[in-house]
């Protein structure tokens, strides 16, 4: 049976989900309106599952991940069609609008928020679109992950027994329809802590020593080593990005205080881990470098965490199979793309989910700029008939 497909529906439903704000840690408003609408096409409530996911988040939160699951109308492995619902606060106060081929926002001051509000529509048209027009399928998980934009917390978090345990999962959350990412770059936060020692700026500056000119150095040393943004160190590469720097409360007091947040990302576990230690060696020699005038040196507290998984899939994994082959049915090339930045496929894959990202449109995301390419959401939303339907 070919999937029954409504272009205007789906538009319709875009522009419904767009206009809904939900930054990170408060998704509530997008949760109850994507329940509505499941409700209203036949889902019943023992079949939606909202879990208790923001309690583990460091970020608190007014909402859960929503899940629904539905039994197959034919044996088959269980399928998974997701997409995070919560966007960048740049995105609140957004009101879409049509112009020719994108959907943009109608305000020069706010994003549009088509990150992901474009691929959770695809998910929701999808689920909608198989009960309307009672389309057979195998067993279905549709999930709508909360936080992913401040660290991919709803998925690396959820349980994958309220999932349904998914072998085959598709993430909608990317540009172009031919492309399928099978792989994403790993990352660890870093935060450094300089302290140095006060005194007054004026008077006995040689008393102090400064935590920011402890930072500079360090700073200065990890650029001119090869170890701050793009690390290339024979085939290896990765990034590291010192991103923000606070501190110091006024001109006349030597800084005795200095806190960095920072990242590291590789492909490669191995490399990623001797990037992190060439940023801690590099404050370390800079703390050596700086004295007061009795001798006495400041010192660092040196924290870092697992941000998120790096992970690549074979090629010949069924759940990248299933996408080549449905991307190919739209008449398009399928290309097979890894990334440079976390998705929640991530923490899914890590955890025995394969889990493959597909493209609904975005473009410019995270920025007044961004825009919605209506073409390719459509295609976003055909590929996820394709695939809940179980025949690719």
């Amino acid at each position: 049976m070919e999937p029954t497909f409504s272009e205007k529906n789906a538009l319709a439903l875009l522009m419904d989900l767009l206009s809904v704000p939900g930054k990170s840690g408060d998704e509530r408003a997008i949760a109850d309106v994507i329940i509505q609408k499941a409700k209203s096409a036949g889902v019943k409530s023992s079949q939606i599952k909202e879990d208790d996911v923001q309690k583990k988040s460091p970020y608190g939160g007014n909402c859960g991940n929503l899940i629904v699951k539905l039994p197959g109308t034919f044996r088959a492995p269980r399928r998974m069609l997701m997409a995070h619902i919560d966007t960048v606060p740049l995105c609140v106060g957004a009101r879409p609008v049509r112009d020719g081929d994108v959907i943009r926002p109608k305000d020069s001051d706010t994003a549009l928020g088509g990150d992901d509000r474009a691929g959770a529509s695809v998910v929701l048209n999808t689920l909608l679109t198989v009960l309307n027009y009672k389309m057979p399928h195998p067993p279905l998980t549709f999930y709508w992950p909360v936080q992913e934009e401040v660290g991919l917390v709803g998925a690396r978090y959820v349980s994958p027994r309220n999932l349904g345990q998914p072998k085959l999962c598709f993430n909608w959350d990317g540009g172009s329809a031919d492309e399928i990412c099978i792989g994403a770059t790993g990352a660890y936060n870093v935060k450094i802590t300089v302290h140095g020692i006060a005194s007054h700026a004026g008077l006995h500056p040689e008393n102090g020593v400064s935590a920011i000119g402890t930072a500079s150095l360090a700073i200065s040393d990890l650029i001119e080593n090869g170890w701050h943004g793009l690390v290339v160190k024979g085939r290896k590469r990765g990034t590291c990005n010192l991103g923000i720097i606070n501190g110091g409360d006024a001109t006349n007091v030597v800084t005795d205080r200095c806190e960095i947040q920072a990242e590291v990302r590789s492909h490669e576990e191995a490399f990623r881990q001797r990037i992190l230690n060439e940023v801690k060696k590099a404050f370390e020699r800079a703390v050596k470098k700086q004295k007061n005038a009795s001798g006495k040196k400041g010192s660092i507290d040196f924290e870092w965490n697992l941000k998120y998984p790096a992970f690549l899939l074979d090629r010949k994994e069924a759940v990248v199979q299933s996408a080549e082959k449905a991307v190919e049915s739209l008449g398009l090339k399928p290309t097979l793309v890894v990334g440079n930045g976390g998705v929640d496929a991530n923490f899914l894959s890590d955890r025995g989910m394969p889990t493959v990202t597909l493209g609904c449109g975005e473009k410019n995301v995270h920025t007044v700029n961004e825009v919605v390419v209506i073409e390719n959401y459509l295609k976003g939303c055909q590929l996820g008939l394709e695939l809940a339907c179980g025949q690719r």
